[in-house]
């Protein structure tokens, strides 16, 4: 992306706002975190996202910004953090993320600072691919039973199912093939590589992060390998919107095969030191605890683990990739990266293939089938979906995301919470907070640089730098709300998805309880300071005395409304759910589309309402149901 004179003097002066000069440490320019951030944007599908960059930077420095003073720059950037305009607030958390989590992703004299060892590098021993995907080189046409569009969770899942049932099988990602011998351990790799849109995602108003797999195995090569079953009042709330098999034992047979391929079992929860800190204060206060189930074989729950949300570098992890898309390549399975969907062809009033496009060199590629499965996730398959002409007002709607935020508690002794087991230890005292089964899901998770930066708050950057540089004596207690209000999945002019979601008063008053509860936790833990994801500091310092309960009225006097409290949604889910029927659904019981036969949904869209787990079992549950159903039609 090219910038003019004064546009790239903008840009390093924010930059340089954000990590000046200090200590000994290279200033973000120094860094080379503009380029890199201009790199990221060149990468951006969006035209319009590059341009209101462009214009942002044209109008920043009207008040002088590049040749004030830095606390002069902090002043202004933390009116803009505090604005009462959305927009303002949701730029100003943009250009903090982009110039911290860059920094920090690519500063090696920064990581020595910290204490944090950075990438770990490729493994000289690693085992070549398993896969062979094709590419695309040129136009192409292909023919097949079945095309399946995504290759994650549900697209993986149901890929095998059909493969399995003797099915000519077609699998097409638009992401790239990454397995072991890929994977470095870093940040900076792995964001470019692994995850959609670099994993810079937003909700249109730039308030809650999207973070999701976008390579072959989806999010289940950068997942946490945190493995819920369905739960049961779950299945009965979903059995209640007419889909009475969820609740049977066919639905039971699906999750049986899942979890016995995947090998999740709790052989591998040993808890690290983040999960012993938050286990230690669950039990001083007499809250719930239990061991997560884990998808994974041989796993160190080490130095790797903590690296896992990277892509695992020892294979351990049973992505799909290791799993499903091995057995439906071993069946005959065709796969293809880097090719994205554009519409689904229909003819009669059927699903009868996919018209899409390559990644490299823009070729048309047509796939003509019997069926196809819409398996891009829960914000690609709605946008598919609309774009192929389905016109049911469901598709798109009922979007849940389980917003995340963050509370943080820095102890004496050191953690390195960049190591250990990705997740071992969860709590549900706080599941059920209305009567109605929504509430909070506590779980901590591992803490390199840009965890903690995706939701730590900015007010100067001399107290910003203080908190990273405490990051190896920082534990977290994750806060998963699982709401009951909902979003909705759009397509621009030029058919690419649009998120808008803002959280309701309902799930904030949950958040509320749920950053309450965390801060609880990490005091009985012992943590010497508690610090919040609110864009203002928000903060208890044992040395200072007082209560928690300063602390809790600090955060409810900087709010938990869009933008004055950082999220991000790790669980995207319900933008095409099932259901009993057209007006309150946009599929069937068998996960087929209302308005095009032979269109099967087979992912997280699916969910009929926010799942209250770490959804992939259920994603796959799904998928493995939907594609066995769909398979018996076409073989008949």
């Amino acid at each position: 992306m090219q910038l003019s004179r004064r546009q790239r003097r903008a840009l390093d002066a924010i930059c340089d706002t954000f990590v000046p000069a200090a200590d000994g440490l290279p200033s973000a320019t120094a860094a080379g975190v503009p380029d890199a951030i201009l790199r990221a944007l060149d990468r951006a599908p969006r035209d319009a996202d590059r341009r209101a960059v462009a214009q942002l930077l044209s109008l920043w420095d009207v008040q002088r910004f590049s040749s004030s003073t830095q606390e002069r720059r902090e002043r202004i950037l933390c009116r803009w953090a505090d604005s009462p305009v959305p927009q303002m607030r949701a730029a100003f958390q943009a250009l903090r993320k982009a110039a911290t989590v860059t920094y920090y992703a690519n500063a090696p004299a920064a990581w020595e600072a910290i204490g944090y060892p950075g990438p770990l590098g490729v493994r000289p021993d690693a085992p070549p691919r398993a896969l062979a995907p094709a590419t695309v080189s040129g136009p192409t046409e292909l023919t097949c039973d079945v095309v399946v569009v995504g290759s994650g969770a549900g697209g993986g899942t149901a890929a095998a199912v059909l493969a399995a049932a003797g099915l000519d099988v077609v699998v097409l990602e638009a992401g790239g093939y990454y397995d072991d011998a890929d994977f470095d351990g870093g940040e900076a790799l792995a964001f470019e590589r692994l995850y959609a849109d670099g994993g810079a995602g937003v909700t249109s108003d730039g308030a809650i992060g999207l973070l999701a797999g976008a390579c072959l195995g989806g999010g289940t090569v950068v997942n946490y390998t945190t493995s819920f079953r369905t739960p049961d009042a779950i299945r009965a709330e979903w059995a209640a919107h007419g889909l009475p098999e969820l609740a049977s034992a066919s639905y039971d047979a699906s999750l049986d095969a899942v979890c016995r391929r995947l090998g999740v079992t709790h052989e591998y929860s040993t808890p690290g030191t983040r999960d012993e800190v938050m286990a230690r204060g669950l039990d001083a206060l007499g809250w719930h605890v239990d061991a997560m189930p884990r998808n994974v074989r041989g796993c160190d729950q080490g130095v790797d683990c903590g690296r896992c949300g990277f892509g695992c570098r020892l294979g351990a992890k049973q992505s799909v990739v290791k799993t499903w898309l091995a057995d439906a390549a071993a069946a005959g399975a065709r796969l293809l990266v880097g090719v994205r969907a554009q519409r689904v062809l229909v003819a009669g009033g059927s699903a009868r293939g996919v018209e899409a496009v390559s990644a490299q060199g823009g070729h048309r590629v047509v796939v003509r089938s019997r069926g196809v499965v819409a398996a891009a996730g829960a914000i690609q398959t709605p946008a598919l979906l609309l774009r192929s002409g389905l016109a049911n007002r469901n598709v798109g709607r009922w979007l849940r995301l389980h917003p995340v935020t963050a509370v943080f508690g820095v102890f004496e002794e050191e953690l390195r919470p960049w190591e250990g087991t990705m997740q071992a230890r969860y709590s549900d005292e706080h599941a059920d907070l209305d009567g109605a089964g929504y509430g909070v899901k506590y779980e901590t998770g591992p803490m390199n640089p840009s965890q903690l930066l995706t939701f730590a708050p900015f007010r100067d950057a001399r107290q910003h730098a203080e908190l990273v540089a405490g990051l190896s004596r920082t534990g977290v207690v994750g806060v998963i709300v699982r709401d009951r209000g909902s979003g909705r999945v759009k397509v621009d002019r030029d058919g690419l998805p649009i998120v808008e979601y803002r959280i309701s008063p309902h799930d904030a008053a949950h958040a509320r309880a749920g950053v309450a509860g965390g801060a609880r936790v990490l005091q009985a833990a012992g943590a010497r300071r508690i610090f919040s994801s609110h864009v203002k500091l928000v903060e208890w310092r044992a040395a200072r005395g007082g209560s928690l309960d300063a602390f809790v009225a600090a955060g409810d006097r900087a709010g938990y409304a869009s933008g004055r409290c950082a999220y991000v949604s790790f669980h995207i889910m319900g933008s095409a759910r099932m259901g009993g029927s057209p007006a309150m659904s946009a599929c069937n019981p068998d996960g087929e589309t209302w308005e095009v036969r032979d269109l099967v949904v087979c992912d997280g869209s699916l969910f009929p309402t926010a799942s209250g787990v770490n959804p992939m079992i259920s994603i796959e549950a799904l998928a493995h149901l939907n594609a066995r159903r769909l398979a018996a039609r076409l073989s008949a």
